[in-house]
């Protein structure tokens, strides 16, 4: 597209805006029919103007204010007959000396500039005072804009899920620590899914300043491998297990030893091994019922 003037910019703003004098419509009009770039510019003034047109409807004035117009120009009663006056005798002729001839082309040139680009200047913010007062009225009152004005409505898309049945339990593991057949110690439950465990301790009973170590021996591992110290509660439980195979978890043998308090800090156990077992399944898995034939 061509570069335009300022005033070729200014006369299709203003002849979208239709303030426009006779010959400068006709000037612009001229120029459509000739320049595509320029019919385009036209356009888009109008394109942007358009909002103003939409927000805007028709009104039909009341009978009564012809009445009022006639009333103000003097219309309203009969006029009375026009006089003319008597013409006087022609006075005799006096010569004046012509004014020197003023250019004031120029003068002209730049108040027509200054009244258009007002005139854009005025479009312009009214555009945009149009525009805030749509949007607002959007927010707060969409019924009073014109359906093609109205914002849609939006529609948000939630997902409901439903709740999904219950998983079926998995099998369970328990391993009786003790020594030499001797009463219980410690009891090992490992959940055969999660291959989480938890040791309740049963009946042993901690040294001064010495700690319960949790070890897995097994010939698949170089060495037996700490699962911590067992706490001082009733119940200890942890994760670690979910680290190793299960069939390693399920045929290992589980040991524990007594160690300085806080538990082993070599990685390997440094005191006596007191209490061991071995793994047994204590509950089956459960199986999925049969689904009924439709």
């Amino acid at each position: 597209m061509m570069a335009y003037s300022e005033d070729h910019i200014a006369l299709a703003a203003e002849y979208a805006l239709g303030t426009l004098d006779a010959d400068e419509r006709a000037q612009v009009e001229t120029m459509m029919s000739v320049d595509k770039d320029f019919t385009a510019m036209v356009g888009a003034w109008e394109y942007r103007l358009g909002v103003l047109n939409q927000m805007a409807g028709s009104v039909e004035p009341p009978p009564e204010l012809w009445d009022r117009i006639r009333t103000a120009v003097g219309h309203s009663e009969p006029q009375a007959r026009l006089v003319l006056p008597e013409a006087e005798p022609p006075a005799a002729p006096v010569i004046v000396e012509p004014a020197p001839v003023v250019d004031t082309s120029n003068v002209i040139r730049l108040s027509a500039q200054a009244r258009r680009w007002r005139n854009v200047a005025s479009l312009t913010s009214a555009i945009a005072a149009a525009l805030v007062a749509m949007i607002a009225v959007g927010v707060y009152q969409p019924d009073l804009l014109p359906d093609r004005l109205r914002p849609r409505p939006r529609t948000e898309v939630v997902e409901i899920k439903t709740p999904s049945a219950s998983a079926p339990p998995s099998a369970q593991f328990v391993a009786v620590l003790q020594k030499d057949g001797g009463s219980p110690a410690f009891i090992l439950t490992v959940d055969g899914a999660s291959r989480n465990f938890t040791v309740r301790r049963v009946g042993a009973q901690p040294e001064p300043g010495k700690s319960f170590e949790l070890w897995i021996v097994s010939d698949k591992l170089q060495r037996p491998r700490s699962l911590g110290v067992i706490g001082g509660n009733d119940f200890t439980a942890r994760p670690v297990l979910s680290a190793y195979d299960p069939e390693v978890v399920n045929q290992a043998t589980y040991a524990v030893s007594v160690e300085p308090e806080g538990g082993s800090s070599t990685g390997v156990a440094t005191g006596p091994i007191v209490f061991t077992g071995k793994l047994v399944e204590a509950v089956p898995p459960a199986t999925p019922a049969p689904s009924k034939a439709h």
